[in-house]
């Protein structure tokens, strides 16, 4: 009989492999808790994608049929002791308590393949190939809808955007104002207005903040341009915007250092249902925080550098946690478009009051611990 990692091998190499979920984890502390392979499509080429599962993380890892033998293998040997297979020939239940004593049970198939397209493409907000008013005027698509290689990366994270915002729907009211501040070039601030106002038929107010008046200007060119009526740009300073506006929303993509702090606070004085914040450099605590004790993390500046913006990170996630925000901490796009890629995704009134209490004393205790002050505590 096969073993199951030829198993998985074979049926991969022969395009029969519908799913696999490994699970039943060999560790209790293993951060990843469940692995799932499928086929899809890249380029034409068929790919396997594997997607660990960990709390709060999703990450994908994309492998050749000719890998899938290897890769089972491993996480067999060092992580899963059960795999579920479904295939086209039949369904296969992999146990293995202990790696070198498999035992597979094969029983008949109960699941099709059917349209490959469906099983094997990314279903992006916007499918590469149809032309979007608004990527077509930034210079992302051509006239015909068609990616320019060097924004293709832009266009990922374009739609990694979308898919994020699309779980915050269900929050927001049918005519949502959203401030998006640092918006910069304002990619994912068109798109966001799009995909409310034009895909989904909301009728959302967007407003766009930023310091360099020729980038505003451009981009209330392009909203009046494309008939966005209800999308405008202002150029300024996050803290010196309006204390008494309203905003459902707030986006902070890349907002240097405390700037970040300072949208995360006026959105929690507008009582915003829904704050998406990528933040960008955090210089802040990297001044501030002092431990002799911890010299072999802080004496490296590099590593000190890396450990403060994890702790900025943290202490903004315990704040806003305190707040009553229930925080996920979500990759926002690969490693290899930007370093910056952790989102704090936040919606209002989702924390309970146990959550906030805890919250709120962690943030007071880590900030006593590392000698530090953040902006984000002072209110």
């Amino acid at each position: 009989m096969e073993r199951a990692a030829e198993l998985l091998g074979r049926l991969a190499s022969e395009e029969s492999l519908i799913l696999a979920v490994f699970g039943d984890p060999r560790k209790k502390s293993q951060p990843v808790r469940k692995v799932t392979l499928r086929p899809v499509l890249l380029k034409g080429v068929l790919h396997y994608q594997a997607e660990y599962s960990q709390e709060k993380k999703v990450t994908h890892e994309n492998l050749l049929p000719e890998e899938a033998e290897g890769f089972a293998a491993r996480l067999l040997q060092s992580s899963f002791k059960q795999i579920n297979v479904f295939s086209t020939e039949a369904d296969y239940t992999v146990l293995a308590n202990k790696p070198e004593h498999e035992k597979i049970i094969r029983k008949a198939p109960t699941k099709t393949m059917g349209d490959l397209a469906h099983n094997r493409e990314k279903n992006y907000a916007i499918p590469d190939g149809t032309p979007v008013d608004f990527l077509v005027r930034l210079g992302v698509q051509t006239q015909d809808g068609q990616v320019i290689p060097r924004y293709r990366s832009k266009f990922r994270q374009i739609n990694r955007f979308l898919e994020i915002a699309e779980d915050c729907l269900e929050y927001l009211p049918e005519e949502p104002s959203i401030i998006d501040f640092g918006c910069g070039k304002s990619y994912l601030t068109f798109a966001l207005y799009w995909y409310l106002n034009i895909k989904h038929d909301y009728r959302a107010k967007l407003t766009g903040l930023d310091l360099k008046e020729d980038v505003i200007a451009f981009c209330n060119s392009v909203a009046e341009d494309l008939g966005y009526k209800d999308l405008h740009f202002l150029a300024g300073d996050i803290a010196d915007y309006d204390e008494n506006a309203k905003a459902d929303m707030v986006v902070t993509l890349h907002a240097c250092d405390t700037a970040t702090d300072l949208a995360l606070q006026k959105a929690h004085r507008w009582n915003a249902k829904v704050i998406l914040s990528v933040p960008c450099c955090q210089h802040e605590l990297n001044r501030q925080i002092r431990r002799p004790d911890m010299e072999s993390i802080l004496g490296h500046g590099i590593l000190r550098e890396r450990f403060s913006a994890i702790l900025t990170d943290a202490l903004r996630a315990d704040k806003l946690t305190a707040w009553g925000y229930k925080v996920d901490m979500i990759e926002f796009t690969t490693l290899e478009h930007t370093a910056k890629n952790i989102m704090l995704r936040c919606i209002a009134g989702k924390a309970s009051p146990a959550d906030r209490r805890k919250a709120q004393a962690d943030f007071v205790k880590q900030c006593e611990y590392w000698h530090v002050s953040p902006t984000i505590g002072k209110e």
